[in-house]
């Protein structure tokens, strides 16, 4: 896919430590960024501080509804707390497109503890609230933010993508690739329980091993 056919990408929640990140290493991919927010002052201001990193004017900011209607693929950073508002929100303006869901199913305060939504995944509840004309894909849970703004860092971990439409995961593998990751496709949709359930996993390995940016490897794959 060269440059001039790369999506506009509205990153919702985009403001956060894992949204930003991520938008702006897709943004020195040559993705055009939109990051979505609740509050659209927040995403001009989170826009212009990564533009400066970049030292060029990529990153726009507005709010989710509007970031999600002018894109051609949309990723969703936001906690679990507000996962179901925001989809709400945007649902209408996302239909017949791609959403990326990096969500978990964290409850505070035992954020290390694997926690089931009553959906069984957020990337399901996503989908079910979606429907059918929305193909959700689960990508980029258990990256650690730490390091994604250091854009001379290779982030040491590997990207498990769950979805149940083919072409839907090599949009999603192209991503990990532009933030310097690798791609790993790990199956349908259901799946995501598994990647979903490794995140507060490694959030205990952090805090007990006293890291910041423990991952995961797949092994095996060349």
């Amino acid at each position: 896919m060269s440059s001039e056919q790369l999506p506009i990408v509205a990153v919702l929640g985009g403001t956060g430590k894992e949204g930003s990140g991520l938008s702006l290493r897709w943004a020195r991919s040559g993705y055009q960024i939109i990051i979505g927010s609740r509050t659209p002052d927040k995403a001009l201001r989170v826009a212009g501080e990564l533009n400066d990193l970049l030292g060029e004017n990529l990153i726009r900011g507005m709010a989710n509804e509007g970031a999600a209607r002018e894109a051609d693929l949309v990723v969703l950073t936001v906690p679990y707390s507000a996962h179901r508002a925001t989809l709400e929100s945007v649902r209408e303006a996302v239909q017949g497109k791609t959403l990326v869901d990096v969500t978990v199913p964290l409850k505070p305060p035992q954020v290390s503890t694997v926690n089931l939504p009553e959906g069984r995944t957020a990337a399901e509840e996503a989908q079910a609230l979606l429907g059918d004309g929305v193909k959700v894909i689960s990508a980029f849970q258990n990256v650690s933010a730490g390091h994604l703004k250091d854009l001379d860092h290779r982030v040491d971990c590997d990207v498990l993508i769950c979805g149940d439409d083919e072409e839907a995961k090599l949009v999603a593998i192209r991503l990990a690739e532009a933030a310097d990751m690798r791609g790993i496709d790990a199956g349908p949709l259901v799946n995501a329980i598994v990647a979903e359930s490794l995140t507060p996993l490694l959030v205990g390995i952090n805090k007990r091993y006293k890291v910041k940016g423990a991952g995961i490897r797949i092994t095996g794959i060349d």
